[in-house]
């Protein structure tokens, strides 16, 4: 199956969900419930809670072992390699969306890293970039989306690729067709249909073992990992849209 396959069977789970598994917005005579509710933005909560107990009896069984052998068995140093190679080869996509944003200081960073990454870095299994004063900073059509004032929509949890938006999901399958220069590579019958899938497991291994030791003091210290899952993605999804920068003073302002 294609990765085009793949996410259009993450479109009809997410389809379904608008159609059937929509939460009931609370009354105005609970002004407290509402806000929490909009505070939230999960109008699908009841899908995404069935969603997510698939997800973690799925990790629970296959994807943390898995994680968890990779974490021990492969080298600190080979483990940070791939990480970085990861960040490498989605330079590219981050570059688009720089220049998307109106950013073309970014643009010329994001430039120089891979330039530097891809030569000195050794295809950039070292991230000498970082080293030079120029961290990595990732990009995508969600954030560029955000940028150009388009909501994020309601909360969506999606099995084995966990939160996320209806913006966000989008963004995703926007840059996976449209952006990613490896998704061009392999549109071409003459070249290694595998390479698109190679880059997908990079990023699913990589990703996973980076925030593994996170996510399991969360789940640890949640009362409703669910809920808490949700805080931390939809809070970290806001500083990188804002790439670091504090938030507005009407969000500090906000009633929490």
């Amino acid at each position: 199956m294609k990765i085009g396959s793949t996410l259009r069977v993450v479109g009809v789970i997410v389809f379904a969900g608008l159609v059937s598994g929509c939460a009931h917005v609370p009354p105005a005579s609970d002004p407290a419930g509402r806000a929490a509710f909009l505070e939230n933005n999960d109008r699908l909560e009841p899908m995404n809670r069935v969603m997510f107990k698939i997800d973690q009896a799925a990790d629970k069984a296959i994807i943390h072992p898995v994680i968890s052998t990779y974490h021990h068995v492969v080298p600190d140093r080979a483990r940070k390699g791939l990480l970085t190679f990861k960040h490498n080869i989605s330079e590219p996509v981050t570059f688009v969306h720089n220049i998307l944003q109106g950013s073309p200081g970014a643009a010329g960073r994001t430039f120089a890293r891979f330039v530097m990454n891809s030569t000195i870095g050794f295809f950039g299994f070292f991230d000498v970039a970082e080293k030079a004063g120029m961290p990595f900073r990732s990009e995508d059509f969600g954030q560029t989306l955000a940028v150009w004032g388009v909501g994020e929509g309601s909360y969506v949890y999606v099995p084995f690729l966990g939160p996320t938006t209806i913006r966000d999901g989008i963004g995703l399958g926007i840059d996976s067709f449209f952006v990613d220069p490896i998704a061009w590579y392999s549109y071409n019958p003459h070249n290694a249909q595998w390479v698109q899938w190679a880059e997908l497991g990079l990023i699913y291994v990589t990703e996973k073992d980076d925030n593994m030791e996170a996510l399991d003091e969360l789940r640890k210290s949640s009362i409703d990992y669910y809920a808490a899952l949700r805080s931390a993605f939809r809070q970290i999804r806001a500083s990188e849209i804002r790439n670091g920068a504090p938030p507005p003073m009407e969000d500090l302002d906000a009633p929490q």
